[in-house]
């Protein structure tokens, strides 16, 4: 009988510590499921474009109290004050310590390696998942900036194409019209050489046609790729190319012994140097048009087609992404989603930086054409429409874990090709040799 009742309480305590247990553990999930999911995100001080700005947390800002306002059962928090020269360290550093943020910018020199490493998340399933989120609605372009090898890692909050500022003061004073939109590498060149001369008869050059025109422009110009998709081939060798960097020598030829810096064309004497829209965006309007080109009248033009391409440049966008570790899965796809897909997030990418927002109607708004506007009414940045066909044929480069360093390799062979004035088409056969050989070694 006292076996029995000794059998009895051991049951009662082993129950009573189960139940207990288990209250425990219902009482900490409950305690958790009434905590705010915490999402990290990872930005930068200053511009993405590297152009002034008032105040760069204002659109993060923004976007996350409308974001917690819609979603009360989460906080987003960021870190501010890591300038964009040390943000890839801070972010690596994160990395590896395995804390990066849930959602990060992501450098144009970190994508490939983010993804070769597996930091990124795949956003293909959370894409084609996502009935309230159609791509059809964001430029292709755009999109296409943030895929490697056919899947989507990151997506595109802002972008910027590269557009050709013309000198209208210096053109006008040389008796030259702006060019028209469909402009060649002939009409570029004779511009050139007409406006390059010595003005004040010291027998130097100080008066120039084009800075910062490179072979890249003109390789994009003329219809050219540099790489296969994946990073398996290199086509530096190919005729288009060659005429591309030739062409370059060319421009370069209108000055042999003078060499052309940013001071020239930020004092008045260059007619044409490429740019991101960014930085019209951010100059054409005063103030900061009289602190910068406040010297001479200035618009903005497609780049000059090759005889093999068309009137078209690189395009450049601020990517974000979407950590492969994080514990939050729905909460930051929901976020990103909402810093890119948001209408009203969206026109805040006009309202507070110099970029151009992907949402194409947003761009092609009435309020963007207002955005678009100078001091004045009638004098404006640039047609809406042009900027969104310049957004459509842009180029996006390549996306392979090697890019950088190959592109790095070409530009280097290539300046000393052109600076010295070698026989580009020997260069780019050693060149394409080179380069193909780094790109099938491991």
């Amino acid at each position: 009988m006292r076996i029995q009742l000794r059998n009895v309480r051991k049951k009662s305590v082993v129950l009573t510590f189960f139940v207990l247990l288990f209250l425990t553990a219902l009482s900490f999930q409950i305690y958790q499921l009434n905590q705010p999911v915490v999402l990290e995100i990872g930005v930068f001080a200053g511009s993405y474009w590297d152009v002034p700005i008032q105040d760069s947390n204002k659109f993060f800002d923004e976007a996350i109290a409308e974001f917690e306002k819609e979603n009360p059962g989460v906080k987003v928090k960021y870190r501010s004050g890591t300038l964009k020269r040390n943000y890839s360290e801070w972010l690596s550093q994160k990395i590896i310590k395995g804390n990066e943020p849930d959602i990060f910018c992501i450098l144009p020199k970190d994508f490939n390696t983010f993804v070769s490493i597996g930091i990124l998340r795949d956003l293909d399933k959370d894409i084609t998942r996502d009935p309230q989120f159609d791509t059809n609605k964001l430029y292709a372009n755009a999109i296409q900036s943030g895929q490697f090898q056919g899947h989507q890692y990151a997506l595109p909050s802002e972008i910027a194409p590269a557009l050709m500022f013309v000198n209208k003061t210096l053109l006008t004073k040389e008796g030259i019209s702006i060019p028209k939109g469909d402009w060649t590498w002939d009409d570029f060149y004779d511009i050139c050489k007409k406006v390059t001369k010595d003005t004040d008869g010291d027998g130097q050059i100080d008066q120039f046609g084009t800075f910062g025109f490179g072979w890249q422009d003109a390789v994009y110009t003329n219809g050219q790729r540099l790489f296969a998709p994946d990073g398996s081939a290199a086509y530096f060798d190919n005729p288009g190319v060659l005429e591309a960097v030739e062409f370059v020598m060319k421009l370069n030829s209108l000055h042999p012994n003078a060499r052309v810096t940013s001071n020239d064309f930020d004092a008045g004497r260059v007619a044409f140097r490429p740019f991101l829209f960014s930085t019209y965006k951010a100059y054409k309007p005063y103030p900061y048009r009289v602190k910068k080109y406040g010297q001479f009248e200035w618009e903005c033009i497609k780049l000059p087609k090759g005889p093999r391409g068309k009137n078209v440049s690189e395009l450049h966008s601020l990517l974000m992404g979407i950590s492969s570790r994080t514990r939050h899965e729905k909460e930051a796809w929901e976020f990103l989603k909402f810093l890119v897909y948001k209408e009203s997030t969206q026109t805040n990418v006009l309202k507070y930086s110099y970029g151009i927002p992907v949402l194409r109607y947003i761009t092609e708004s009435e309020f963007g054409e207002r955005v678009f506007s100078a001091v004045s009414p009638e004098e404006t940045f640039i047609n809406k429409s042009l900027l969104s066909e310049v957004i459509e044929q842009s180029i996006v480069t390549p996306k392979f874990q090697k890019y950088e360093e190959a592109v790095t390799m070409a530009d280097k062979e290539i300046f000393q090709a052109v600076t010295m004035e070698v026989d580009a088409g020997k260069a780019l056969d050693e060149l394409n040799k080179d380069v193909n050989n780094f790109l099938k070694n491991n």
